[in-house]
């Protein structure tokens, strides 16, 4: 046996010597009084990892807990997996199917032997939630095993999982991975906690025709999170889960033997006459409301990268179509002189805050526009850090409606002395509807992520390390600025299209790759190349130039 390695420890700043195959969980056990976190897993060079993962060789490592986000993805794995051997256990006959993230948690449904959703009994998810709390009280181990795929996706079709056997069964890798709880096998595209009794916090709550399954609060890691209202994202989600079943997309195996077969233009074709139908049908509530003397302002927010400026884009299009003429307003521009703006925790100017803007002078010219006159518009000179005054008139005739684009336009605060039947809102998020398969899903976060990788690249030389190192920064501003007031909106528009993630997989996976082992942003870019490794990659060629797609690969007709 080989015999003292030395590892670098980051969470105690030492190199610590360590015998040859000790597993991360033996090694932490011996500085756990100087660390003062429990972990769940471990970033080893950079790479996240199991605390079952032996060391051989010297490596740098710091070990994570609930609270870091690849911390909390571990832990709802897990808690995945404990919910699925529950359901395993006592509906023999059912399966569980995770669809997407909701209210702060996740949508669960039981699946019957004919593919069909089963609205559970009375009782039923009280016995499904004592039975998971029965298995983290036994603190029964998550077992990792590698073995060759063809052994694993027949284990797979014994056990019932056939969405998971037909990903397995077209990949071309030689090995797989899959873990154990007790007898009941399964499979995630990350690494899992050492056993069930760390997943102590989590809720299971009733849900429209499912479940809720509520994890871990990382800010409050002793309790599990409280659901929140989002009935119109669930409704958002639900129409396109609904169109996936209809067009035979269920996961990502389908995704790919639609692919395989040729078919790949048709559901391109399929997923952007549902964007063409969505945009029309918001344009139509719009011009309702305006042609019975209200919704003078058409406000469009949204995360980053969820494409807010081709729905801008694509929804004047069909404003015109109704005889509506929009007229664009930039919030960029009504940004207070540079010296005024708020700064964050870190002292650095924080350009995505509310207050950034100046609010009083933004709603006088909006209350002056509605009232017809004419009104001489700021630009803001971005070198100089001033907003400054060229000339620029704007007045609204007849037909002519604003349009406004930000991130803040469902805040009320943003236009609080605009009169509420002037205002129209729309809130555009890609909400990732296929699913890797029954447990696993493509995270929204993920999705958006991906876009702004290859944007950032292509249109601002930004490179897929700086852009995944300023991703959390951007994540906090849109927990604070943008997803309390989702709810605000008039209308929810998905701009995910069931496609591109595989139309995507090309661009993104060089770039992923090009960032160095030896940063830090080396362990999310591993894992997004794993996501992407699931999806056949599709060409481009069939995507439209009005796609909103475009925004992020280029080639689009509209002018940005």
């Amino acid at each position: 046996m080989v015999k003292g390695i030395e590892i670098f420890c980051k969470n105690i700043n030492e190199y610590l010597c360590v015998q040859g195959g000790e597993t991360l969980s033996e090694i932490f056990s011996r500085i756990a009084d100087r660390v003062g976190i429990k972990p769940i897993c471990a970033k080893v060079n950079n790479k996240t990892e199991d605390l079952g993962y032996p060391v051989f060789a010297p490596k740098q490592v710091e070990y994570l807990d609930c609270t870091s986000p690849s911390g909390e993805r571990v832990y709802v794995r897990s808690l995945c997996m404990i919910m699925s051997k529950a359901v395993r256990d006592l509906f023999p006959t059912l399966r569980l199917r995770i669809e997407h993230s909701v209210s702060g948690g996740y949508y669960t449904q039981l699946i019957n032997a004919e593919g069909m959703a089963e609205t559970p009994k009375p009782g039923d998810l009280d016995a499904i939630k004592a039975r998971m709390e029965k298995i983290v009280a036994a603190n029964v181990p998550f077992k990792r095993h590698e073995r060759l795929t063809s052994d694993v996706v027949k284990m797979f079709e014994e056990a019932g999982l056939h969405d998971k056997a037909a990903l397995l069964g077209a990949s071309q890798d030689l090995y797989s991975v899959y873990y154990t709880l007790d007898d009941t096998p399964d499979s995630y595209y990350g690494n899992l906690a050492p056993s069930s009794g760390y997943i102590k916090h989590f809720n299971l709550l009733s849900f429209k025709e499912g479940a809720l399954l509520m994890s871990i609060n990382p800010k409050k890691p002793d309790e599990a999170k409280q659901p929140v209202e989002q009935e119109k994202m669930f409704a958002a989600f639900t129409d396109y889960v609904r169109l996936n079943r209809i067009v035979g997309l269920n996961n990502v195996a389908d995704l790919n033997r639609a692919i395989a077969d040729g078919k790949a233009s048709m559901l391109i074709n399929v997923a952007e006459a549902v964007h063409n139908q969505c945009f029309a049908r918001i344009a139509e509530q719009i011009t309702e409301r305006y042609r019975q003397g209200g919704a003078r302002v058409v406000l469009i927010a949204g995360p980053s990268s969820s494409g807010k400026t081709t729905s801008a884009l694509r929804l004047s299009i069909q404003l015109l179509t109704n005889f509506l003429v929009p007229k664009k307003i930039s919030l960029d521009d009504y940004f207070v002189n540079r010296e005024d703006t708020p700064k964050d925790a870190d002292g650095e100017y924080d350009y995505e805050s509310l207050y950034a803007l100046d609010l009083k002078q933004f709603n006088t010219d909006l209350n002056r526009l509605i009232a017809g006159e004419e009104v001489d518009m700021p630009t803001y000179d971005f070198p100089t850090g001033r907003r400054v005054y060229k000339g620029n008139k704007l007045k609204l005739g007849p037909n002519n409606i604003l349009l406004i684009e930000g991130i803040h336009g469902l805040n009320p605060e943003l236009t609080k002395s605009i009169p509420e039947d002037q205002k129209f809102r729309v809130y555009v998020s890609a909400l990732t509807t296929i699913s890797i398969d029954d447990h696993n899903w493509v995270p929204t976060t993920d999705n958006r992520l991906l876009r702004r990788i290859i944007r950032d690249h292509k249109y601002r030389g930004v490179s897929a390390q700086q852009t995944i190192a300023r991703w959390q920064s951007v994540r906090r501003g849109e927990d604070k600025w943008i997803f309390p007031y989702q709810e605000n909106a008039d209308a929810t528009f998905n701009s995910s299209l069931l496609f591109e993630l595989a139309v995507m997989k090309n661009y993104a996976e060089p770039l992923l790759r090009s960032v160095p082992h030896s940063a830090p942003e080396y362990a999310e870019a591993f894992r997004l190349r794993a996501l992407l490794n699931f999806f056949m990659p599709l060409e481009e060629k069939d995507v439209p130039s009005t796609s909103l797609l475009r925004e992020f690969l280029g080639g689009s007709s509209f002018h940005y």
